[in-house]
């Protein structure tokens, strides 16, 4: 992802794909998901929870923790957001519309973090657990390095 563009067409694509998604799935998308969504898209980097609750307490005045949580856990139901486990923080899905298996490029430089989605990856995971009698209910790949603008200027 590049370091260099314009975040807020970022923010108003992922409210509006939102705003689509849960009118066709007739869910509530109040104005409280609408704002931790765009705190969540504000950046590429994953943000935490307690991060999101001090940017709302500042725009909003008195936003609780359990209030942040039940909005990121509706964020995650309806696929519009991750949870990068590692992290305990959460990204924006670039692409909500169905349901996938993401891997997870982190850069460990700027902290700018990379949704992919190697289909063959996810297959051969759960291949590989079900050939043990192992039931997968959720995965998560997450891949830390370093992206190619950071390695680049550390070249330099």
């Amino acid at each position: 992802m590049p370091h260099s563009h314009n975040h807020a067409d970022c923010i108003d694509d992922a409210i509006a794909r939102a705003v689509i998604l849960c009118e066709e799935r007739g869910v509530r998308f109040t104005e409280l998901r609408k704002k931790v969504l765009g705190l969540v898209w504000g950046g590429h980097e994953a943000v935490k929870a307690y991060d999101l609750l001090d940017k709302l307490s500042e725009n909003s005045g008195s936003a609780k923790p359990p209030t942040v949580y039940r909005a990121l856990e509706f964020l995650m139901e309806q696929g519009l957001v991750h949870k990068i486990e590692s992290l305990n923080a959460y990204v924006g899905c670039p692409h909500p519309e169905g349901d996938h298996v993401s891997q997870f490029f982190i850069c460990e430089s700027c902290g700018n973090v990379e949704e992919v989605n190697l289909a063959e990856l996810a297959e051969l995971i759960y291949s590989r657990a079900e050939d043990s009698g192992f039931n997968v209910y959720r995965q998560t790949v997450e891949i830390r390095g370093q992206c190619s603008q950071c390695s680049t200027k550390a070249a330099a």
